[in-house]
């Protein structure tokens, strides 16, 4: 079946628009015009585009800019954008003009179909939906409503959910000592839950970070319209309908200081993706950790049991792999690699716009739903699952070398290390040479091999 088609125009002129299509000409010549990828702007994004609308036609209604009638009916269509209604109508490749002007037409146009449908009356995508407003303020607002709320509702619980995670593993695993590592070599005894206490606290400090960074998101340029002046916005637009946004978001969304400033750069963006970043650089510390202490199960450092989910081997029978952990480390380098693309196009602005905020807001949105979701299923998966083998980890404490750091005192470094290369090269342990060869009362090197006296109070 052939599909049909309406003819619609613009300022260009007429163009072919799908018959049952909500969205006008302008939209169609995006999305002739941009035929580059399957990525489209998700759920989170559009929801904050449809936001933006309700509060701008409140705004404006307050304002006397719009008739309570037709800002009434946009703000109808907008929340039905703003509840996921017509997504199927936002069609704007991600790859498009570098303001975001198409997504902001996109949603102009779809808003102004359903208004007039709602109305009973023509509702215009510049002059009525768009009235107050720019492509270059709204994008940019869009973009860190959707942000902040994404973090808020997402990511941020996702991660107390893994530090909680990690701290109960740190209770449980309190009283099994281990030996410490460095440079992957033998370190000195600790605690198997001093271990999963770091991996907790870098979590928590992740998320300081990242609750810093919001401080700048929470500013919005949202009513400096073009290039920051304000220009045909109405008198107290910003003021409004952002105290509109703040209190529809429960956030505290506040006008930007410099409007300039808040067009021109995406600087709070890259400092929200860098703490992601930073954040994505803890997971992969913990994520290879858990690697490292459950390989095996025989040939490996064999310490931690991983939950076994699923066969790990199409040749091999048996094989069990740390699956959870490498998705979580697959998450991990796409969230790097969009930091590297957020800086690139927040460095790419140029005089009062920046030109590159359609990919930095896709790949900032992208690298908070990734970072919850693998944060959530880390926890769930794979941490809430470790259990300790004790036996190992008693026989590798036992035989480590390291233990003849606690001699030093008693016989000096050299002495030591005399010791522990004559242990080695015999296959024997620290204790079994120095019973014979250091000197040391009996019972005196008993109390100071005792592992328990070289691990510390933290």
């Amino acid at each position: 079946m052939s599909e049909s088609f309406r003819t619609e125009h613009d300022t260009m002129g007429q163009v072919r628009v799908p018959a049952e299509a909500l969205y006008g000409a302008q939209t169609q010549r995006a999305v002739e015009n941009f035929p580059i990828s399957r990525m489209r702007f998700d759920r989170a994004f559009l929801s904050a585009l449809g936001l933006v609308k309700i509060a701008a036609a409140r705004a404006n209604q307050q304002a006397g800019t719009l008739a309570a009638p037709i800002a009434g009916a946009i703000e109808t269509a907008a929340r039905e954008v703003m509840e996921g209604r017509h997504d199927s109508q936002f069609v704007v490749d991600v790859f498009q003009t570098g303001s975001g002007t198409s997504t902001n037409m996109n949603a102009n146009e779809v808003i102004a179909t359903r208004a007039s449908a709602i109305l009973g009356q023509p509702v215009h995508p510049n002059d009525h939906v768009n009235s107050s407003q720019s492509s270059n303020d709204v994008f940019p607002t869009a973009l860190h409503i959707a942000a902040a709320r994404t973090v808020e509702e997402m990511l941020l619980p996702a991660m107390d959910a893994l530090r909680q995670a990690l701290e109960s593993k740190r209770r449980q695993f309190w009283e099994i000592l281990k030996i410490a590592r460095t440079h992957l070599q033998d370190a000195v005894p600790m605690r198997l839950g001093q271990e999963f206490g770091g991996y907790a606290r870098q979590v928590e400090l992740s998320q300081a970070r990242i609750r810093k960074a919001l401080e700048d998101i929470y500013e919005l340029p949202l009513g400096g319209t073009a290039v920051g002046s304000g220009l045909n916005a109405a008198a107290g637009f910003a003021k409004t309908a952002i105290a509109i946004l703040a209190d529809q978001t429960g956030l505290p969304f506040r006008e930007a200081q410099n409007h300039f400033e808040a067009q021109a750069a995406r600087d709070a963006a890259v400092f929200l993706s860098g703490a992601l970043k930073s954040y994505a650089l803890a997971l992969t510390k913990i994520a290879n950790d858990i690697r490292w202490l459950g390989s095996g199960p025989r040939c490996g450092l064999g310490e931690l049991h991983l939950p076994e989910v699923q066969p790990g081997s199409s040749i091999m029978p048996g094989k069990v792999n740390p699956v959870i952990a490498e998705s979580v480390l697959m998450v991990c380098a796409q969230v790097i690699g969009h930091d590297a693309t957020i800086t690139w196009g927040a460095g790419s602005g140029a005089l009062e716009l920046n030109t590159m905020m359609p990919i930095i807001a896709y790949d900032l949105l992208d690298s908070i739903e990734l970072l919850a979701a693998a944060s959530r299923n880390f926890a769930e998966r794979c941490i809430a699952g470790l259990e300790a083998d004790e036996t190992r980890l008693r026989e590798t404490l036992d035989r480590s070398l390291a233990l003849a750091t606690a001699l030093t005192p008693e016989i000096g470094y050299e002495r030591a290390a005399e010791l522990a290369k004559s242990a080695y090269s015999s296959g024997r342990t620290i204790r079994e040479v120095a019973e014979d060869q250091s000197g040391i009362p009996r019972e005196r090197l008993a109390e100071l091999l005792d592992s328990r006296n070289m691990i510390g109070p933290a």
